[in-house]
């Protein structure tokens, strides 16, 4: 048990105080803003902007720029989904949960092969592409893109994409000595699933 503590907590012995606090709160305010997306509530995108930025300082300042990146997306999107969900007409909400049209559906492939690709030029360009861990990051990269896009313009589908990403992010992040942040990926993982139950239940409802 002992050696399973040390494992997982060994980076944070390099860390500084700010550093640990401030990782810490993003995984508070990351979980609270799931929380929030699988209540279909708008908070999950003030809550959602706090935690990025957090991330994108702290991501830059480690270097891992592939989750920067990510996170740096997120924190734009969320501006913009923000808007989308809050869109009211007559005090009735416009933009509702609904599924991925055909033509979306190829947009979206689209996207993600798009993502790939700008994702490893980047690797490219600061050295990481190449490893394995490079190649899963900017997988993993190009699924959250597409479940980010889905999830501001409230498609039901983009629950499966957090859901597979999330489930690859565990190791991943324990790999790159964030224990906090793998820790919170699994819960991520739960809440997805939770999150993909309860908006089918409203999507039915919509279409009843």
């Amino acid at each position: 048990m002992e050696l399973v503590s040390e494992y997982l907590f060994a980076p944070y012995y390099g860390y500084s105080r700010l550093n640990i606090f401030l990782e810490l709160t993003a995984v508070v305010f990351g979980l609270l803003s799931v929380w929030f997306s699988r209540k279909n509530s708008t908070l999950v995108y003030p809550t959602g902007l706090i935690t990025t930025s957090i991330y994108v300082y702290l991501l830059f300042h480690w270097r891992l720029l592939g989750d920067m990146l990510i996170n740096g997306y997120y924190f734009l999107m969320g501006i913009y989904g923000w808007n989308f969900w809050s869109k009211k007409e007559n005090g009735i909400t416009i933009n509702k949960i609904s599924r991925v049209t055909k033509f979306e559906n190829y947009v979206l492939w689209i996207w993600f092969f798009v993502s790939l690709v700008l994702v490893n030029v980047v690797y490219l360009i600061f050295g990481i592409w190449g490893s394995i861990v490079g190649h899963i990051d900017a997988m993993t990269t190009a699924i959250f893109f597409v479940a980010m896009l889905l999830m501001v313009r409230r498609k039901i589908e983009n629950w499966i994409f957090w859901i597979v990403g999330d489930i690859v992010s565990v190791p991943l992040y324990l790999y790159k000595g964030l224990t906090l942040t793998s820790l919170q990926y699994i819960i991520f993982t739960l809440l997805a699933i939770a999150g993909y139950i309860t908006w089918k239940k409203e999507l039915k409802n919509n279409e009843a």
